[in-house]
């Protein structure tokens, strides 16, 4: 079973995919977010032969959710309505700035980062919400054996 990882921003979407197993997590890649999103979305499902869509879902520090969580809300939604496959949320704290971290930028400003690797981090910030979703699943199945 494969999954897609979402990162959705108001300007760019990363995506990561997991291996076949449904074990691992890959930053796969960063795609603009605009009217043919669910299109573009699809279609990478079809290609990848994806069984299931996670999709960050964003609080602030004190679990209340911020401004974008609406639009991530109405994101949601639109997937559902064209994609015969399973929707889940996974919560998404503070993967981007640990996903900066991880490429080697200690600096978490977005502002003094270059856009190819606030892309990056996109991406890789995708691969985090997969994989915590996925290690969560696969704890689950392992403690139920």
């Amino acid at each position: 079973m494969r999954y897609l990882g979402i990162d959705y921003g108001s300007k760019r979407v990363g995506l990561a995919i997991s291996d076949e197993g449904g074990t691992m997590a890959f930053p796969y890649k960063i795609i603009q977010n605009n009217l043919d999103l669910v299109d573009t979305v699809h279609n990478i499902c079809g290609e990848e032969e994806i069984s299931a869509i996670v999709l960050g879902e964003s609080n602030d520090l004190s679990g209340v959710p911020n401004k974008i969580m609406g639009s991530i809300e109405g994101f949601k939604r639109n997937l559902e309505a064209e994609l015969d496959l399973p929707v889940f949320f996974q919560k998404e704290f503070m993967t981007t700035i640990e996903a900066r971290g991880r490429s080697g930028k200690e600096i978490n400003n977005a502002k003094k980062i270059g856009k190819t690797k606030q892309a990056q981090a996109d991406s890789s910030a995708a691969a985090l919400i997969l994989g915590r979703f996925l290690d969560k699943k696969n704890n689950k199945e392992s403690n139920t054996l």
